[in-house]
C-alpha cells in the first residue's frame, strides 16, 4: 500500500491493516522523544487523546508518538506517529495548525521557481556507488536497504530505467532500517566495502542479494554475502575484513545521517534531480517516473 492510499484509509477510518510494503517504513529513524523547546507545541498527551478519538475503535491498530517538533513551515507543528497493525508498520506525519484546532496529513512540499534546488545541494554529499556517466544530465539518488522487500520490488524498474535513459546516473546510498531488518546493516557494510574495491561489480552484488533476499538471515549473513561478493567478481575475504572495521560502519552511519537530513523515513526513497519519489513498483508507475526523468533530461541546464 502506498503512502497516499494508507493516509486515505487511516483518515477515512477504513484501515483494514497494512501489507508487506508498509513493513519497510523507517520507524527506527525517528527518535522516541517529544520536543520540549517551545511551549506552543501540543503535548504528547493531547496528541494521544486525539489519536484515541480518531482510531480507538480499531482494536488492531496501535500507535506511538515518535516526535513533536516545529515544522519547517513557520508556526506549524510536525508530529511523527508510528502506526502498527499485525501486518506491518507505517510512519505518518501530522501537521497541526498554529491555533491547534486542525490537523492535516501529507508532506510539506518545497515551493518556488526551482523547488528542488536545496535538496540537490544537500545530495552533493551522496557518495555511494555510481552507475552511469559522470556528466549525466540527471542524477538519481536511491536510499536503499538490501533486506527491504520494497527495494527488491523496485529493482526491476530502476534497472529498466537506467537501461532506457543513458543520460541519467544512479547513486545508491545505504539506508539500512536496522530496527526491523536484522541483517541490513551487515549488508550495507559489505556493499560499502565492495563499492570501494570495485564500483562496477557492486551492481551485480546488489541484484544478487535482492534475488536471494529470502535465503539470508542473521545466522548465515556473512557466509551468504561473501558468496555473493565472489559471484559478483570481488574479493570476499578482503570485503569481509573491511566490513568488520569500525570505519566502515561509520561510513554507513554517515549515509544514514544524510537520509535523515533529507527526511527519508522509508525505503526505497529516490531523489530525481532532488525530486522525492517514495517507492518505485506498483504504487509508483514506471511510466510516470520515466516521464519525470525524460523531462529533466530535456530541460537540463
Amino acid at each position: 500500500m502506498n503512502r497516499f492510499a494508507f493516509l486515505l484509509l487511516i483518515f477515512g477510518l477504513l484501515l483494514p491493516g497494512l501489507n508487506s510494503a508498509a513493513q519497510n517504513a523507517g520507524a527506527a529513524k525517528t527518535s522516541a522523544s517529544t520536543s520540549t523547546g517551545s511551549s506552543s507545541l501540543p503535548s504528547e498527551a493531547t496528541v494521544n487523546a486525539f489519536l484515541k478519538q480518531m482510531f480507538g475503535w480499531n482494536q488492531e491498530l496501535s500507535w506511538k508518538v515518535e516526535e513533536i517538533k516545529p515544522a519547517e513551515a513557520p508556526s506549524i507543528t510536525e508530529v511523527t506517529v508510528l502506526f502498527s497493525t499485525p501486518k506491518g508498520q507505517q510512519v505518518t506525519r501530522l501537521y497541526i495548525t498554529p491555533d491547534k484546532k486542525y490537523a492535516f496529513t501529507g508532506e510539506l512540499v518545497p515551493f518556488g521557481a526551482d523547488p528542488f534546488a536545496e535538496t540537490r545541494e544537500e545530495l552533493k554529499a551522496a557518495n555511494g556507488p555510481v552507475h552511469g556517466p559522470k556528466d549525466a544530465a540527471v542524477t538519481i539518488v536511491e536510499f536503499g536497504d538490501l533486506e527491504c522487500p520494497a527495494c527488491k520490488a523496485a529493482q526491476p524498474n530502476i534497472t529498466k530505467l537506467m537501461q532506457e535513459e543513458p543520460k541519467a546516473k544512479l547513486i545508491f546510498q545505504n539506508y539500512p532500517l536496522e530496527s526491523i531488518h536484522k541483517w541490513a546493516l551487515t549488508g550495507a557494510k559489505y556493499l560499502d566495502c565492495l563499492a570501494d574495491e570495485n564500483n562496477d561489480v557492486v551492481w551485480k552484488f546488489i541484484a544478487t542479494v535482492y534475488d536471494d533476499q529470502a535465503e539470508i538471515n542473521e545466522q548465515n549473513v556473512d557466509q551468504m554475502l561473501k558468496g555473493y561478493v565472489k559471484e559478483a567478481g570481488g574479493n570476499p575475504d578482503a570485503v569481509a575484513a573491511c566490513a568488520a572495521k569500525p570505519e566502515t560502519e561509520k561510513r554507513v552511519k554517515e549515509s544514514e545521517a544524510l537520509g535523515q537530513k533529507l527526511d527519508v523515513t522509508s525505503t526505497p526513497t529516490f531523489f530525481i534531480n532532488g525530486r522525492r519519489i517514495v517507492g518505485f513498483s506498483n504504487s509508483v508507475p514506471y511510466d510516470a517516473v520515466k516521464a519525470m526523468v525524460d523531462y529533466d533530461v530535456a530541460n537540463a541546464k
